[in-house]
C-alpha cells in the first residue's frame, strides 16, 4: 500500500535537501512566482538523486506576491506566461535527460481554476500540448477536474495534508488562523482519514467525501521536515509506504 506525498519546492526556502528523501513527487517552481534556471536545475538534480517524480509548478507571473493573488492580466498574457514557464522547465528537464511526470498550478492560479470554468478552460488550452503521458494534479470535485477530463487529460486527484478545508471542499483562506496545520499528528490524522475512509473533516467538523491520489505538504510549512518524518514513521507502522 503506497501513498504519494508531494511538496512544492524550488521556491527559495532552501530546505529541499531536508525534504526530498521523504517524498515521492515534487512540484518545482517554474519561474512565475519563483524560479530561475539555476534554482530549477538545482532542484531537478536533488529530485534525481532522491528518485522523486518531477513536476512543473507554473503560476501567475507574480513574484511580488509569490503567486498568491489573482492577477488582473489578459487571458492571452496568462496563456503566454504559462507556456513560457513550461518551455523553460522542459528545456531544463531535457538538459538532465528527464521526463515531466506532472503539472501542478500554484497558489492563486490553482484556486481560481478550481472554481472558475472559464479560467480552467484557458489553463487547459495553455497546457494541452504538453500533456502527452503527463498528469495534471487537480483538486477533487473542481472545475479544472471537469475540464481536464473533457479534454482527455490524465489527472491525479490532489489533497492537502497541511491545510484545512471548508464545507465546499475549498482550502481555508491563509488569512484564517486555522488555515494551516503544523502539528505532525494532526496532519497524519488528516491524511489517514482521507486514505482509509475517503473523507475529510472540514474546519466546521463535518465529514465530506474526498478522493486523493497524492497529498501535498507545503515546502514553506515551518514544520515541513518534522511533519514528513512523522508521516513516514506512522504510516510505516500501518503497513503503508511513502512512494
Amino acid at each position: 500500500m503506497r501513498i504519494d506525498i508531494n511538496c512544492d519546492v524550488g521556491e527559495g526556502m532552501v530546505n529541499e535537501t531536508l525534504l526530498m528523501s521523504y517524498i515521492s513527487s515534487c512540484n518545482i517552481a517554474s519561474g512565475g512566482h519563483f524560479g530561475t534556471r539555476k534554482t530549477i536545475d538545482k532542484t531537478i538534480q536533488l529530485a534525481i538523486e532522491n528518485d522523486v517524480l518531477i513536476g512543473a509548478h507554473p503560476s501567475f507571473p507574480d513574484k511580488e506576491n509569490f503567486g498568491r493573488k489573482v492577477m488582473n492580466i489578459s487571458k492571452r498574457e496568462l496563456y503566454k506566461s504559462i507556456q513560457n514557464q513550461l518551455d523553460l522547465f522542459l528545456e531544463r528537464l531535457d538538459h538532465f535527460n528527464q521526463k515531466l511526470h506532472h503539472i501542478k498550478p500554484h497558489g492563486a492560479l490553482y484556486n481560481l481554476i478550481a472554481i472558475d470554468e472559464v479560467a480552467a478552460k484557458n489553463f487547459v488550452a495553455a497546457i494541452q500540448k504538453y500533456m502527452q503521458d503527463v498528469f495534471l494534479y487537480v483538486p477533487y470535485n473542481s472545475k479544472i477536474e471537469e475540464v481536464a477530463i473533457q479534454n482527455d487529460i490524465n489527472i491525479q486527484y490532489e489533497a492537502f495534508g497541511d491545510r484545512n478545508y471548508t464545507e465546499d471542499l475549498k482550502l481555508v483562506s491563509r488569512k484564517h488562523k486555522n488555515a494551516i496545520l503544523t502539528n505532525p499528528k494532526e496532519v497524519y490524522n488528516h491524511i489517514y482519514k482521507m486514505v482509509v475512509e475517503g473523507s475529510v473533516k472540514t474546519l466546521q467538523g463535518n465529514e465530506k467525501e474526498m478522493k486523493a491520489d497524492t497529498f501535498c505538504i507545503h515546502g514553506d510549512n515551518q514544520k515541513a521536515q518534522e511533519i514528513l518524518a512523522f508521516l513516514t514513521t506512522e504510516f510505516s507502522k500501518k503497513g503503508f509506504k511513502i512512494g
